[in-house]
């Protein structure tokens, strides 16, 4: 098994290191998008830039994991593989901090703009809706201001023709003082209903900028030109609704309400008898409660519209697609997840690493490193073996002795070198038949 796998790892080597390469290739392409998005200046200016930091977080990435793969699987001392794993750690979280964000931005970016510029739309229906119902708050008094006119106008009409107050009939003070009512409740209730008109123009101006805004969210085109276009659009829409706050009658009622009572003055009875005088002082008398009765209510009433929360104006920020991603991350967990990928992907290759040298180390044990060695590698070692054993024989020969006679004549011819034979303690070394690496 042991040979399989290193035969595996070694026909691997290839598509591994053009697996980093191109994994490192695509992040930096991405990383290129989404920092190009970040700068600003010259045209020019920005693509060098973004090409200079792409092209070294790309190198910075593959030479990374490269080292881990070369060294990591054949680490085996515990210290040293955690100490490995720590530094791949570190290196993990600054890759992530150089590169994956911005790699989110390209893949996510224009969603994520988009989705700022459809959560703006909402709020600012929202506020919209809101200022628009407050205006329309005070049309709810209208029916009751109006009722209550009617109701004067009716018993001035019924005290000129029968006297049905003061059992006199003709104009005289309760009939000029319940018309007198009629009017300045007739005349609010005309200018509550004149607001009305004014409410549903401002209302239907900001629904048609609130359908521009949700055009320009899901069109087409480049994503920032159509931003720059919404905020645009909100400025209006931020127009409408304060013109709207200030449409509100709520406040005229209040005023009108507390001048019913504050500002009633009773008019002299002018009855051509006493008897007639002292019935027309009772009437003004019921009349002014009535008048009180009527300007309480229209002022609680008034109180509770004004007391509504006021509506606060949005102010849309524009964000860089760096920024949207980041803001709006939970929304777009797969595009996170595919840009931690791209980059952290080599840690899988370099754990899978790891487990075949272990499978590899536990099949030949822990000492065994022949398989390693080439054919050529083990003739020379055993040629160096052989050389080593000659000199140990040749060193521990005794010198033979020379006769005196042939000291002093021609030098004998050299005797043929005797074979150097291994000690017998020790066993011939003979290559291995068929190793390779």
């Amino acid at each position: 098994m042991s040979q399989v796998l290193r035969g595996g790892i070694a026909r691997l080597e290839v598509m591994t290191k053009f697996t980093l390469a191109t994994l490192a290739l695509a992040s930096g392409i991405y990383t290129y998008i989404g920092v190009r998005s970040l700068l600003e200046g010259s045209p020019i200016a920005v693509f060098f830039a973004a090409i200079v930091y792409s092209a070294a977080v790309s190198v910075g990435i593959f030479a990374f994991w490269t080292y881990l793969m070369r060294f990591l699987p054949h680490i085996r001392q515990p210290s040293s593989r955690r100490l490995m794993y720590l530094a791949m750690c570190v290196g993990g979280i600054m890759i992530l901090a150089m590169s994956a964000w911005l790699n989110a931005a390209a893949l996510a970016g224009s969603a994520a703009l988009q989705q700022h510029m459809a959560i703006a739309t909402d709020e600012y229906q929202q506020r919209l809706d809101q200022a628009h119902g407050n205006a329309l708050a005070a049309q709810g008094l209208l029916p009751d201001i109006q009722l209550a006119s009617q109701r004067f106008s009716l018993l001035s009409d019924q005290e000129r023709q029968s006297g049905a107050l003061t059992g006199t009939s003709g104009s005289g003070t309760v009939v000029q003082l319940t018309a007198q009512m009629s009017s300045q409740l007739n005349a609010l209730a005309t200018e509550i209903d004149a607001s009305r008109e004014r409410i549903k123009t401002l209302f239907e101006s900001g629904g048609k900028t609130l359908e521009k805004m949700r055009q320009l969210t899901s069109g087409t085109g480049p994503v920032e030109d159509r931003i720059n276009e919404f905020a645009a659009q909100t400025v209006t829409l931020t127009g409408l609704i304060a013109d709207l706050q200030q449409t509100s009658i709520a406040p005229a009622v209040k005023r009108t309400a507390d001048d019913l009572s504050k500002s009633f003055i009773a008019p002299a009875a002018d009855g051509r008898s006493a008897d007639l005088v002292d019935r027309q002082n009772q009437v003004v008398t019921k009349v002014e409660q009535a008048i009180k009765s009527q300007s309480q209510a229209l002022s609680t009433a008034a109180d509770d519209i004004l007391a509504r929360p006021e509506v606060k104006p949005v102010r849309f920020v524009p964000l860089s697609t760096a920024e949207a991603v980041i803001r709006y991350a939970p929304d777009f967990l797969p595009s996170w997840a595919g840009a931690i990928s791209l980059d952290l992907m080599p840690a899988v290759l370099i754990f899978i690493h790891s487990i075949v040298f272990a499978a590899i180390r536990r099949e030949e044990g822990e000492e065994r490193d022949e398989d390693a060695m080439t054919a050529g590698e083990i003739m020379r070692a055993l040629k160096i073996y052989n050389n080593m054993q000659a000199r140990e024989t040749h060193a521990f020969q005794p010198a033979r002795e020379v006769p005196n006679e042939q000291r002093n004549s021609e030098p004998a011819p050299p005797a043929p070198p005797e074979t150097a034979k291994p000690p017998t303690n020790v066993a011939p070394i003979t290559p291995a038949v068929g190793y390779q690496r």
